[in-house]
């Protein structure tokens, strides 16, 4: 690019992201200087007809556009093609859970993506998802509950642990150690037999059937190879690449897993993604859930409505919700609080710290029937002109 042309694109009135992607999008190009001067004068004015003018009631406007077309959304959940087993909530339960910041979705599911080594190759691919999809020892093995010796007998079946990557020494030593520690049942006792291909589990209690039962169904159920909260894992091609998606979420643990993709592995947990990558990755994964939410039923809304709300919920660094246990309960204004929900309590308690209501906000102006600071209300008369 000529010098003359950076000179002209750094004098322009607009932010420096837009300048440094206007330098890399003409960067080598021959252009004439007629057409760069269209261009940078088209680019200024698309700036400027986007700007919010002072005044401007952004939260009404964020609040009208997300909500009237959340009134045209359908309630249904979503399941990938040919396997029913993964549903998605959508929709507006969807739109309300991110909202609402809840702790945990409906419906927590991840789309890992892989290393280039590993998204090529299917059979390199399947061993990830072995190394991440929960499977009981049941799946390891037979395992018989002899009633008459008060025995539980896993016999081991050494050719499914060879084809699941997971030795069987492992899989013995894994097992009860995940009752104790997982399960929280400590009655029992185990030994090993035939070259640990046979572990033999004991209740403490010699006489109690209950006590027999309860412990073959911990000895079924324990999750021996895998993440404990990642329930069912399906490989799928997708754009010439295998992709993982789970039922189930666990971020922090299959970001240790060998051959995921950190960089593009995403989760719709939103609160896991607060504590695991911090605040303002919480943030993109709100605008990104709430886009996707309203997209697939095919609703466009400006993104900056949704990035406003993701800016409110995030701004004090831990993901809060909009409602009264979030933003509109911890507002500033003792009148705004009031005229939300739990009108008295408000009242009392701020007659009780002795607090201050400077009516600055929109709710607090118009019940002491003042005009809004929005506006023209804005505007002040200093003093009347003298006839």
């Amino acid at each position: 690019m000529l010098p003359e042309y950076e000179e002209i694109i750094e004098g322009a009135d607009l932010p420096q992201k837009t300048k440094d992607q206007l330098k890399t999008y003409l960067g080598d190009r021959d252009i004439p200087k007629d057409q760069f001067d269209r261009i940078v004068s088209r680019v200024i004015l698309e700036y400027q007809n986007t700007r919010i003018e002072s005044l401007e009631a952004v939260g009404i406007l964020a609040a009208q556009s997300i909500g009237e077309p959340g009134t045209q959304m359908t309630m249904r959940t979503f399941h990938y093609a040919g396997v029913a087993e993964i549903n998605v909530t959508l929709g507006l339960p969807r739109l309300i859970e991110i909202m609402d910041a809840r702790k945990e979705p409906s419906t927590p599911t991840m789309t890992i993506y892989l290393e280039p080594e590993f998204s090529t190759d299917r059979d390199r691919a399947r061993e990830v998802s072995w190394q991440i999809e929960a499977a009981p020892l049941q799946e390891f093995g037979d395992i018989t509950i002899d009633m008459e010796n008060m025995h539980i007998v896993v016999h081991l079946n050494r050719a499914v642990c060879e084809k699941r990557k997971i030795p069987v020494d492992s899989v013995v030593e894994i097992a009860p150690k995940k009752i104790r520690d997982r399960r929280h049942y400590r009655d029992f006792e185990h030994e090993m037999k035939d070259n640990n291909e046979t572990i033999v589990f004991t209740p403490k209690d010699h006489e109690s059937y209950q006590n027999l039962f309860q412990l073959a169904e911990h000895v079924r159920n324990v999750i021996v190879q895998g993440i404990d909260d990642i329930e069912r894992v399906v490989v799928r091609k997708e754009s010439g690449e295998y992709i993982l998606y789970t039922e189930g979420s666990n971020l922090k643990d299959v970001f240790d897993v060998v051959g995921v993709d950190t960089s593009r592995t995403r989760t719709n947990n939103i609160s896991e993604i607060s504590q695991v990558l911090g605040i303002e990755a919480a943030r993109n994964a709100i605008i990104y859930e709430a886009v996707s939410t309203l997209n697939e039923q095919g609703i466009l809304v400006d993104v900056r409505h949704l990035m406003l709300v993701a800016d409110m919920m995030t701004m004090d660094g831990e993901v809060k919700q909009i409602g009264r246990h979030g933003i509109a309960g911890e507002k500033e204004s003792v009148l705004s609080r009031a005229a939300f929900e739990v009108t008295v309590n408000h009242l009392l308690d701020a007659a009780v710290a002795n607090e201050v209501d400077e009516l600055n906000g929109v709710t607090e102006n118009v019940i002491v029937g003042q005009p809004i600071q929005l506006g023209t209300g804005d505007v002040k008369l200093i003093a009347k002109p003298i006839n």
